[in-house]
């Protein structure tokens, strides 16, 4: 087939938007399919439209059903779209979610979160990620730091600082030091992450990174911190498992709906002293941590890319069964 993908993010953009759909592209080309990657839409033809951002996407979404209304549609549903925009804009946000043939979940809990009517046209997706290789290992104790990674731009769905507002509660003979990897949404985002820089001690801003710098960042580390207060299922995530990197997440839906409901590692979202507490915990029980490593690495199997494209082939085969006409 002849498929074109829809994304916000522009080409050589590092949003996670723009990375799903390369990955896709990628995905969907080993099952034979042709694949362009857009960031507009002007009504060109094609097989199967796939969107990602239901409210972002809303225009080109609502074009692609004008001109080809008996064509199948696919729309991946973000974090946002799940958590704030059908609420804020729920005349855009649900008419794509309407429109859609399938509908992308990027955790196992989205089905809770969206109008009961759309379920029956929901699958989830979990997004996947290589297995680290060819990568230094450092050993623990040559390193004065007990490292913490927070990975994601700064932004205040990410919560991003809150790991290094909680590694300001620490013991004074704490050893955990946060690194944070990611580029600013904003100016505002800027200056705050510049001004921890100057007050916190314990906090490093690494900035933008390339991937291979982000995966030495992880073997680096001794934790993953995901504080999000919304998300539609991480990436990072999916790294971290498949990197057996110990992760500490806010009890969120998009990360619960990763990790699962008997992860040990949540904590509330938004509590900077029980972040703190959790932090302590880790650095202080080396029991603790491996527990949690354990768990990770048993997650890492539903993190595959050969997963991930037999769910991609399931979302293209429902939207071929229930659109009016079958192309093949």
């Amino acid at each position: 087939m002849d498929i074109i993908v829809l994304t916000p993010a522009s080409p050589g953009s590092k949003a996670g938007n723009r990375a799903t759909a390369e990955r896709w592209q990628v995905l969907l080309e080993q099952l034979g399919h042709r694949v362009s990657v857009v960031t507009e839409y002007n009504g060109e033809a094609c097989d199967l439209f796939l969107a990602l951002h239901a409210w972002r996407s809303y225009t080109a979404v609502r074009l692609f059903r004008e001109i080809w209304p008996e064509k199948p549609l696919v729309v991946a549903l973000t974090g946002t779209d799940v958590y704030r925009h059908q609420h804020e804009f729920p005349q855009q946000t649900l008419y794509s979610m309407q429109v859609a043939d399938v509908l992308i979940g990027l955790h196992d809990q989205v089905g809770d979160d969206i109008p009961e009517s759309l379920r029956s046209k929901l699958i989830t997706l979990f997004q996947s990620a290589e297995k680290p290789a060819g990568l230094s290992l450092r050993a623990s104790e040559e390193s004065a730091y007990f490292d913490v990674c927070v990975i994601g731009h700064l932004r205040e769905e990410k919560d991003t600082l809150r790991a290094a507002m909680a590694a300001r509660l620490l013991p004074a003979n704490s050893r955990i030091r946060v690194s944070c990897a990611g580029k600013p949404h904003n100016e505002r985002w800027a200056m705050l992450a510049k001004q921890e820089l100057q007050q916190n001690p314990r906090f490093r801003w690494l900035g933008e990174l390339e991937k291979s710098a982000i995966a030495q960042l992880m073997v680096d580390s001794e934790l993953l911190v995901m504080s999000s207060v919304m998300e539609g299922g991480a990436n990072v995530v999916s790294e971290a498992c498949r990197a057996g990197l110990p992760i500490i997440a806010s009890n969120i839906s998009g990360n619960v709906g990763l990790l699962g409901r008997n992860y040990r590692g949540y904590y509330p979202v938004g509590d900077t002293q029980a972040l703190a507490d959790v932090l302590e915990r880790a650095e202080s029980d080396p029991t603790f941590v491996e527990v949690l490593r354990d768990q990770v690495s048993q997650l890492a199997v539903r993190f595959t890319p050969e997963k991930e494209r037999k769910s991609l082939e399931q979302a293209l085969s429902l939207a071929l069964r229930h659109s009016p006409r079958n192309i093949l």
